[in-house]
């Protein structure tokens, strides 16, 4: 039944990113960036076909991950650009590439398949009832393809731009945008590690990085959309204003993502409340 799940899966996505193409191939909405979200969204609205046909909104869930490179590499490829720099592509490219793979991998270890459903997105049918479909669509598949969308807006400047060549900035970030990926791999890893054990099952985890804060592998995330951001500054200060992009990532995360994954931990393991009540939620306190 699994192997069954993972074909549907990859039928799901190879279709889901054609049809991108395919929009940016025959329709044009007189902008680079509008044609991108406009394909964007096509390829989620695919997705969000299959998750209806097999009862299993969890279908969605790599979106976020696997969705970055094919963005970037259009932008690289794109025609149009005559100056684009190979040495920022490549490291742009490094991170994101980086990111795709690790996180997707991490997603296949995980998901249980077609049977099973997000307990996120359960609790959310059960809040609305009658407006299952709508909280769905708009609240599961399109919200987040926004979000990430908005994420990725940055790498236009970075790639598009280029009226500068490559500076300390463009190395900094570099570094900063891999090194939040690594955050996120290794909370991820010892999370997994934890959870094979099965006396851990009522057990609230906070050996590691999860001594010190509750949501590690949540931190790497949203540094790693704020490291994306952080290039488009290498040509130009003035490109500050995109700021709003990883904050929207950040807003998304602390008024949603993690109140519900706490409030679940909650009901789930008894000694969830005091570590709740002595680590923080993102930021490390490095002192006893």
């Amino acid at each position: 039944m699994y192997a069954k799940s993972l074909i549907v899966c990859f039928v799901s996505y190879f279709f889901s990113i054609l049809a991108g193409f395919l929009s940016l191939e025959f329709f044009s909405l007189g902008h680079l960036w509008l044609n991108i979200l406009f394909a964007h969204v096509i390829a989620t609205i695919v997705i969000y076909i299959f998750s209806v046909i097999y009862k299993c909104s969890s279908l969605y869930d790599p979106f976020w991950s696997v969705i970055p490179f094919p963005i970037f590499l259009y932008l690289v490829l794109y025609p149009e650009i005559d100056d684009s720099s190979l040495l920022r592509s490549l490291l742009i490219g490094i991170p994101i590439t980086y990111y795709v793979i690790r996180l997707t991998w991490n997603w296949l270890k995980t998901w249980p398949g077609l049977e099973k459903e997000d307990f996120r997105y359960i609790n959310l049918y059960q809040t609305f009832g009658n407006f299952k479909w709508f909280i769905n669509f708009f609240g599961i598949h399109l919200f987040p393809t926004l979000i990430v969308n908005l994420c990725l807006f940055p790498l236009y400047f970075a790639i598009t731009i280029n009226n500068e060549p490559v500076n300390i900035i463009d190395w900094f970030f570099c570094v900063f945008t891999i090194s939040a990926v690594l955050l996120e791999h290794v909370s991820d890893e010892q999370m997994h590690k934890f959870k094979s054990n099965p006396n851990n099952n009522f057990v609230t985890m906070n050996k590691g990085l999860w001594k010190y804060s509750r949501h590690p592998n949540y931190l790497g995330e949203i540094l790693f959309w704020f490291g994306l951001f952080g290039f488009s500054l290498s040509q130009s200060l003035e490109n500050f204003w995109l700021i709003i992009c990883p904050l929207s990532m950040l807003a998304m995360f602390v008024f949603a993502s993690i109140p519900m994954m706490d409030n679940r931990s909650l009901e789930k393991r008894p000694d969830y409340e005091e570590y709740m009540n002595k680590t923080p939620a993102l930021i490390p306190f490095f002192f006893k």
